[in-house]
């Protein structure tokens, strides 16, 4: 019987969509698998705004990696950060000082915001990756009602209603039109000061129309649900600076206590570490079966992977893609342990779907396009199907279907303290 330092070892880095559809591909395989990861939960993250919006709970739409992957013998679930990768000697340092040896890594880290170089926004406009994220955003959405409430002063209660979310991809469109839902109809009747419809709600992208991974006519179609909704949509002119009390759009200032940053990613910065040069984006530019140019026993996916398609475009930073991606890492780990070729990854693109609001959404599946109410029962049936666990998708259909005959969002508690001392109440 072979010793577990006979089996080889494979080291996965992040417990995402990559990370863990490579682990649980590899359940019968000979090998051993430690999965490390700085949260202890695998994240739905095409969910997360839901969290942020108060609609769904943080289990909703996580669950605890040691939960799912309990029946897989030949994983540890190791909880730390790495720190720095050597390739060539195959260790992980973390940072809590220990060292992890591998002879094949995964590395699946992610992305994180990027601020096209103005980092000192992040302060005052938070984007959205994390549950940590999604808390907070909630906390200060909820907040900025409640501060409002309290101020006498007519401009900065105007400040406070004010609400700017920068960017109008799918997380900015779908942010967007669920603030207007909760200022037009989930609160009302609640405030005996200030009218929660009178809100504010800016939708701002700097290109000329908002989903532009999309059709133009589904564009224009989510524009103008958007627009029914309440949210004022701005394209074409860039947001230059973000401060405590608004932002600048163009040459305007805005005064605005609550602005969301959708805007951009960037690859997470562990690729650094991997001494391999980088795309624009810090994304690693990979061969055809994932692996490192010069490491093929390092392997990335993810959105830390710059890939490209067969006509030459890249493969989106999309939870399909990290799937596919995990799996085919598996796949070309399997192939390395038995002395086959690997394939070449091929990513399949099954099309792209975004909600606007209440009812309202739209779906491209490569010609056939949806919008409207049939479009979001399509959004909601995908999104509802690929929740880790029966009891993530009974519950998420439970508070959705509340959510629809009440408009009432059941997460609308308010915990913890506001981390920009500037957002407290002024005397």
């Amino acid at each position: 019987m072979d010793s577990a330092d006979d089996i080889p070892h494979l080291l996965v880095i992040g417990g995402g969509f990559a990370g863990l559809w490579a682990t649980r591909a590899l359940a019968s395989a000979p090998v051993r698998i430690t999965l490390l990861d700085r949260s202890n939960h695998h994240l739905f993250q095409p969910l997360l705004y839901q969290v942020a919006t108060a609609g769904l709970s943080a289990p909703d739409i996580a669950a605890p990696l040691r939960h799912i992957l309990r029946r897989q013998g030949n994983v540890e679930v190791r909880l730390g950060e790495a720190a720095s990768i050597d390739p060539a000697a195959r260790t992980v340092a973390l940072a809590d000082g220990g060292t992890l040896r591998f002879d094949y890594l995964l590395l699946a880290s992610g992305a994180t915001h990027a601020y096209f170089g103005n980092d000192q926004w992040a302060a005052h406009a938070p984007g959205l990756k994390s549950l940590d994220d999604a808390l907070d955003l909630r906390r200060r959405l909820l907040l900025a009602f409640e501060r409002a409430e309290g101020c006498d002063d007519p401009a900065e209660r105007a400040a406070w209603l004010n609400f700017a979310i920068v960017g109008g991809g799918p997380t900015g469109v779908e942010l967007a039109g669920t603030l207007a839902e909760i200022a037009r109809h989930t609160l009302k009747d609640e405030f005996r000061h200030i009218d929660p419809a009178s809100a504010r709600v800016r939708l701002v992208e700097a290109g000329p129309r908002v989903l532009a991974s999309f059709p133009e006519a589904l564009s224009e179609k989510a524009r103008r649900q958007l627009e029914r909704l309440g949210v004022e949509v701005s394209t074409g002119v860039p947001v230059t600076a973000i401060d405590a009390g608004g932002y600048r759009l163009g040459e305007d200032y805005v005064p605005a206590r609550t602005v969301v940053w959708a805007a951009g990613v960037a690859a997470s910065p562990l690729a650094r570490a991997l001494g391999v040069p980088l795309d624009r984006a810090g994304r690693v530019p990979v061969e055809a079966d994932l692996s490192v140019p010069g490491h093929p026993h390092v392997f990335v996916a993810g959105d830390l992977a710059a890939v490209k398609r067969a006509d030459g475009s890249p493969v989106p930073g999309v939870a399909p893609a990290a799937k596919q991606m995990g799996r085919h890492v598996a796949a070309v780990v399997r192939a390395r342990l038995q002395d086959r070729p690997a394939a070449a990854f091929r990513y399949r693109d099954f099309g792209n779907l975004a909600t606007i609001g209440r009812m309202a959404a739209v779906v491209d599946l490569h010609g056939f396009k949806l919008s409207g109410l049939l479009a979001w029962w399509f959004w909601l049936a995908a999104h509802v199907f690929f929740l880790i666990g029966f009891r993530n998708r009974l519950v998420v259909l439970l508070n959705w279907a509340w959510a629809y005959w009440s408009y009432q969002r059941a997460a609308r508690i308010i915990l913890g303290r506001d981390r920009d001392p500037e957002r407290s109440p002024r005397a």
